[in-house]
């Protein structure tokens, strides 16, 4: 396990580009109980109803992880509101937060949340596009086999998680967004949520409800089995 640990480390920190491809973008949790001991759990769970994730994860986590709040760890609300409701932070600020709840950008990430991945995607996302292993958790809360623990008995120990650039080629700008919206540069503008949400019939949060003009709804609900939570196989997606 020593050996491996080295590898990943020697990986990330020789080229960032292919770390990301120590361990694929998903995984099971036959994969993650097999390797536990080499691996940093994420608990990113977040709800549009408001309720605090927080006393969630108190209540009940899968043992050793740690949370991560969408809010504040992912999330820079020092930002103009203008940025959104879930602004991407600067380098600065996500290194800082990663190194404060552990995250080296080394030791892989497992993430899991109890809405399919969709929230714990958004870590992964991040992880990734800076080159450091990341994986979901296939099924999440729901197909962890193990009991849960309760509130944590300590917290995390910090790390050191070097800043770097955000890769251009891997996220849109809100204009390169309403280009492709205009038909003024080519593209496919897919919405992930929900049907309900897409059509403007339900709005939970945002202060307007619809969707981008052009905008193709593809539920993230759709990529799950809804018998086991878990992601349908490739070949059917």
């Amino acid at each position: 396990m020593a050996r491996r640990r080295e590898r990943v480390a020697r990986m990330s920190t020789d080229n960032a580009q292919d770390a990301s491809t120590v361990l694929p973008p998903i995984v099971s949790t036959e994969w993650l109980v097999a390797n536990r001991s080499d691996v940093f759990v994420a608990d990113v769970r977040w709800y549009l109803d408001g309720r605090p994730a927080s006393v969630e994860f108190e209540a009940g986590h899968v043992e050793g992880a740690v949370f991560v709040d969408m809010d504040t760890d992912l999330s820079d609300h020092g930002q103009p509101a203008a940025m959104g409701r879930h602004p991407l932070p600067s380098p600065e600020y996500f290194a800082a937060a990663m190194g404060r709840l552990g995250i080296d950008g080394n030791t892989p990430v497992v993430a899991y949340d109890d809405s399919g991945g969709a929230t714990a995607g958004r870590l992964v996302v991040m992880l990734r596009s800076l080159g450091c292993p990341a994986a979901i958790l296939d099924g999440g809360m729901r197909a962890w086999p193990g009991p849960l623990a309760g509130a944590p008995a300590a917290p995390p120990v910090p790390a050191v998680f070097r800043s770097r650039p955000w890769p251009t080629d891997r996220f849109a700008t809100a204009d390169e967004v309403g280009s492709v919206s205009e038909g003024r540069q080519p593209g496919l503008l897919l919405d992930a949520r929900s049907g309900d949400r897409y059509r403007g019939e339900s709005e939970p949060i945002d202060p307007r409800a619809g969707h981008v003009p052009g905008a193709v709804n593809a539920p993230w609900a759709a990529n799950l089995d809804g018998a086991t939570g878990r992601f349908l196989p490739a070949a059917h997606l």
